[in-house]
């Protein structure tokens, strides 16, 4: 059986030593890029590799890009196969962060035509209060194969979604706290506010009082309300950087509602260009 939304701890545990998984921390912090990593070395789920988000996820910021613009793909697929993980393995994903950062990966794997990712739900967290392994030890790698399968037609451009929003093609979703949303507080960006006509759905509003997602029924009954009419395929998703909008989009896949996209520079990007208008409430 293949996972490709969501795996429970549970059964991750069950598959530890199962030669055609792999685990990857994709524990990150923005406030201390050092952080994930150091975290990782102090005791991660056995085999797991740890994966970079501005190294690994993400290429280097230009003038005109957000934070985190996609990474080179080609590059991603070379140090996936050097990670050991071939377009047979069924990879687990996971963070200490709700899935904020391990939805990226997640959203990366299947832009290149790998489905046969997961998220752990509850991520290194819940992992740790159900009393399951962690260790230091490096994991043993065999390097292989991964050939990457590219679908460019995951993500939009801000010209995109600026046209497409003026045609009414589209409802834009942003994965930011209201806070920043509303133009209340910017801790990160130098522009405070949010895409005119965009809505905003807070990506811990997908995730229960322990940190794992809600239902599959209780997300398609809320993202069902929030784009109306709309069908998910005109759905598109942005945040401060393309990263954390990757949650949103994970949830609507688990409830079932399939073909939504990324808005991949999201606000930081979205600002750049002063002539594109911000909004603020």
């Amino acid at each position: 059986m293949s996972y490709t939304t969501l795996v429970s701890a549970d059964i991750l545990a069950a598959n530890l030593n199962n030669p055609d998984w792999r685990i990857f921390d994709c524990r990150f912090s923005l406030a201390d890029v050092t952080a994930g990593h150091k975290s990782y070395r102090q005791g991660h789920i056995p085999g797991a590799r740890y994966v970079d988000l501005n190294r690994d996820l993400s290429s280097p910021v230009q003038s005109y890009t957000g934070r985190h613009p996609l990474p080179n793909f080609s590059l991603l697929g070379k140090k996936l196969g050097d990670w050991g993980v071939n377009n047979r393995c069924q990879i687990v994903v996971y963070d200490d962060a709700g899935g904020a950062f391990a939805g990226r990966m997640w959203w990366l794997l299947r832009t290149m035509g790998h489905t046969q990712v997961a998220v752990l739900d509850g991520g290194f967290g819940y992992w740790q209060k159900q009393g399951l392994p962690v260790t230091t030890t490096l994991p043993k790698i065999t390097a292989s194969q991964f050939r990457v399968y590219l679908d460019n037609q995951q993500w939009m451009d801000a010209a995109q979604v600026t046209d497409s929003l003026a045609a009414r093609k589209i409802t834009l979703i942003d994965a930011r706290t209201p806070e920043r949303f509303h133009g209340q507080q910017e801790p990160i960006d130098p522009v405070a506010g949010h895409v005119p006509k965009a809505l905003n759905r807070p990506l811990p509003t997908n995730l229960d009082k322990s940190g794992r997602f809600l239902t599959a029924e209780l997300l398609h009954q809320q993202f069902s309300k929030l784009i109306a009419a709309y069908p998910a395929e005109q759905v598109v998703h942005m945040c401060g950087s393309g990263v954390t909008a990757c949650h949103n989009l994970l949830a609507m896949e688990i409830a079932g509602l399939s073909g939504s996209k990324l808005y991949a520079g999201s606000w930081s990007e979205w600002i750049t260009n002063r002539n594109r208008p911000v909004a603020t409430d």
